[in-house]
């Protein structure tokens, strides 16, 4: 089969691991994602993957419950990590080599992030799963995520979230909220369209990654966007806005 791109960097949120869990991770879901993965890498696509640590803990969250920014930010960064372990052990039940590079130091753990290491592995048909963020307290997934998809040299970036694109508004509390087809990156960051935040869509737009928002709950969706056939979503780019016809 034919791809659209030949190097991809997913960025997959931490709740979407939940399924119906209030917290934690739903094995038949993280299953579901490692076997779309899977179908992924068949088709010689390198995957990058950051996964963030919402379903454990949100580091925004405990700090605004009171805890000191820095200490819950850190307390995030290890929230991903057992995310990302637990993803390289699906892959791996698939049969799908996958590492897991962190940008806090944890040897005994997992590989420490190092770029051309990272294109190395992504070269020899790995999944590079980042995990810890960039490293830094008061920098998003988001941001790690941008961060790595410039680094990796990634041709696109796909935000899997669980909506199937960017609205005009919240699609859930408007129910004339439409869905962007097209959004350019000056339109997402001066509307405050919460695509992601704001330093991530600026690294992109400096850097012109492009990306795909999607519904992970979408069985196929991800593979659709390699293959070019994907319907829905919304792609972010320098290109003029453009809403879906309804």
């Amino acid at each position: 089969m034919t791809t659209q791109y030949n190097r991809i960097l997913i960025k997959l949120s931490g709740e979407a691991l939940m399924g119906d869990f209030q917290h934690g991770i739903d094995p038949a879901v993280i299953a579901r994602i490692a076997e779309e993965l899977k179908e992924i890498v068949a088709l010689n696509v390198e995957v990058g993957l950051v996964i963030g640590g919402g379903n454990i803990f949100r580091g925004a969250g405990l700090a605004e419950a009171g805890m000191e920014r820095t200490s819950a930010d850190h307390m995030g960064m290890l929230a991903t990590i057992m995310n990302a372990l637990a993803m390289q052990d699906a892959l791996e039940q698939k049969e799908v080599p996958a590492r897991v590079m962190s940008a806090i130091s944890m040897p005994e753990v997992c590989e420490d992030f190092i770029r051309r290491r990272a294109s190395r592995h992504l070269e020899k048909s790995r999944v590079a799963i980042f995990a810890a963020g960039t490293g830094n307290p008061f920098f998003t997934t988001d941001s790690a995520a941008s961060l790595r998809a410039i680094e990796i040299s990634a041709d696109i970036m796909i935000k899997a979230t669980k909506v199937d694109g960017i609205y005009t508004a919240d699609p859930v509390k408007d129910s004339s909220a439409r869905r962007y087809e097209l959004l350019n990156y000056d339109d997402a960051i001066v509307q405050n369209l919460k695509v992601m935040d704001a330093t991530a869509m600026v690294m992109c737009k400096e850097h012109s990654m492009p990306i795909r928002v999607v519904n992970i709950f979408e069985s196929g969706a991800l593979k659709s966007v390699i293959l070019g056939t994907h319907t829905h979503g919304t792609l972010v780019s320098h290109e003029p806005s453009k809403l879906a016809e309804q």
